[in-house]
C-alpha cells in the first residue's frame, strides 16, 4: 500500500477479494432482472454502499481510505468483472463523480457536498455530449449572466449516463460564443431539482443495462455563480483533465471483463473434449489462448504505467496521450478477447446462463466499451496530436519514485 493508506496490505488484498465475489454473486444474480427493467434495484446501492465501493477510492478528508490512482484501478478491475452497467455506475463514482468538484469547485461548495459522497448522499454524473456531437467542438448549449451575476442555462445534452440516480450533473456549456478557442466553454455543478431542469427518456442500450442512460434539456435553468467550476473559459480543462481518467477507469474495465473472459474460455477449453481430447490440447485453440493472454498483459501494463504516471503528478504532460493509448488498446484487447471467447465456447456461448459465466452479456457489455468516454477515432486524434506536440517522446515514472 501507498504509505498515506488508511488501510494495510492485507486489509486491501482482502478487500479486493471481497469486490470480487460480491461482482460475481450477488450483483450477477441481481443483474438478471436488471437485463429486463433496465433500473438499479434499490438493493443494488445498499450493497454498494455497504461494501465501501462510495468510500474506497476517497482522501481520508472526505471520508475515504487515501488510495492511490493504481490502488484505485486494482479494485476497479475487480468489480468490472460483473455487470457492465453497475461497472459503469461504479466506475464512474470512483472518479468524475467527486474529482471535478474536488479539482474545480470553489470552497463553499466544497464545504457543502465533497463529505457526502461517501455513502451516497449525493451523486453527480457529467454532461458534455450532445446530438451534434460528443467534444467541446460542437457544444451549443449556452450559460448567460443576468444583470444579478447568476448563470441561465439553455440547451439539451444527450446519451448521459447515471441520470437516474444523481443529485448534480456537471454541465460543460457556452460562456462566449463569438470566441473560437477552447475558453468559449466553461463548466457548471447543476443541481437536478433546480426549474427548468428535465430529462428525456432513452430506449435500452444493447449492454450494460441498468446505467440510468437519458437526455438532459435545460429551459432558463438560473444558478448561483459559486456554482461555476474554476474560471469562466475553463470549461475545456475541467472535460478534458477529467475525461483522460475517466478513460483509463474505462480501460480497467475492459481490462477486468478481459481477464474474466479468459478464465471461463480456460475452464471451457479443460471441458470442452472434440474426438477424443479436450480442445485446450489444440494447437488452434492455445494460439487463441496466447492472443488473448498476451492483449490482457500488454494492456496492464499500460494502464500501471498511466497509475505511475497520475500518482506523481495528476497534470503530468503525458497524461492526455497516455490515457487515449489505455483507452484506445484497451478496445481492441476487449474485441478480441470476446471474439475469441465466443469461438472457443462454440454456439453454447451465445445463449443466456452459462455454467461458466455470462458469456453472451459480458460479449454485449463490452461493446459499449468502444463507445463511452470517446470512439476509436476520438483516441487517434488525442494520440496523435500530443504525439506531434512532443515530437513523439513519452516520458516514464518508475514505481518506486512515487507514492504507489
Amino acid at each position: 500500500m501507498n504509505p498515506k493508506a488508511t488501510i494495510t496490505d492485507e486489509m486491501f488484498e482482502a478487500y479486493l477479494k471481497q469486490i470480487r465475489e460480491l461482482a460475481e454473486g450477488p450483483f450477477e444474480e441481481m443483474q438478471k432482472e436488471i437485463e429486463v427493467t433496465n433500473t438499479f434495484p434499490e438493493e443494488f446501492y445498499e450493497l454498494a454502499k455497504k461494501n465501501d465501493l462510495y468510500r474506497f477510492y476517497l482522501p481520508e478528508e472526505y471520508g475515504g481510505w487515501n488510495l492511490n490512482e493504481l490502488e484505485i484501478l486494482k479494485v476497479q478491475e475487480e468489480f468490472s468483472r460483473g455487470p457492465g452497467g453497475m461497472r459503469m455506475h461504479l466506475h464512474h463514482a470512483a472518479d468524475m463523480n467527486w474529482r471535478i468538484l474536488d479539482d474545480y469547485g470553489k470552497p463553499e461548495l466544497k464545504e457543502m457536498y465533497m463529505d457526502k459522497f461517501q455513502d451516497k448522499t449525493i451523486y453527480c454524473n457529467f454532461a458534455i455530449t450532445e446530438k451534434t456531437g460528443g467534444t467541446g467542438a460542437d457544444i451549443h448549449t449556452t450559460a448567460v449572466q443576468d444583470e444579478d451575476g447568476n448563470w441561465i442555462l439553455n440547451g439539451e445534452k444527450w446519451l448521459i449516463s447515471h441520470t437516474d440516480c444523481s443529485d448534480f450533473t456537471y454541465i460543460i456549456a457556452v460562456t462566449d460564443p463569438d470566441d473560437p478557442k477552447d475558453s468559449r466553454l466553461s463548466a457548471f455543478f447543476v443541481p437536478v431539482d433546480t426549474p427548468g431542469f428535465e430529462l428525456i427518456p432513452m430506449p435500452h442500450m444493447m449492454g450494460c443495462r441498468g446505467a440510468g442512460h437519458a437526455g438532459i434539456k435545460m429551459t432558463n435553468v438560473k444558478l448561483d455563480p459559486m456554482y461555476l467550476l474554476g474560471e469562466v473559459g475553463q470549461g475545456m480543462e475541467v472535460a478534458i483533465h477529467s475525461l483522460s481518467v475517466s478513460r483509463v477507469h474505462i480501460a480497467t474495465s475492459n481490462l477486468g471483463m478481459c481477464q474474466r473472459m479468459l478464465e471461463i474460455s480456460l475452464a471451457r477449453a479443460h471441458d470442452r473434449v472434440t474426438f477424443g481430447k479436450p480442445i485446450i490440447d489444440r494447437q488452434a485453440i492455445r494460439v487463441k489462448i496466447a492472443n488473448m493472454q498476451m492483449m490482457i498483459h500488454a494492456l496492464r501494463c499500460l494502464v500501471y504505467d498511466f497509475a505511475y504516471t497520475f500518482d506523481n503528478n495528476p497534470f503530468d504532460d503525458d497524461i492526455d496521450e497516455k490515457a487515449a493509448i489505455c483507452k484506445l488498446f484497451s478496445i481492441d484487447s476487449t474485441r478480441l478477447v470476446a471474439d475469441e471467447m465466443l469461438e472457443i465456447f462454440g454456439g453454447d456461448g451465445y445463449f443466456e446462463d452459462s455454467p461458466y459465466g455470462p458469456t453472451e452479456r459480458l460479449y454485449r457489455d463490452s461493446r459499449a466499451m468502444w463507445l463511452e468516454e470517446g470512439a476509436p477515432t476520438v483516441q487517434r486524434i488525442t494520440i496523435a496530436r500530443e504525439c506531434i506536440r512532443h515530437n513523439g517522446q513519452l516520458h516514464y515514472v518508475e514505481p518506486n519514485y512515487c507514492e504507489c
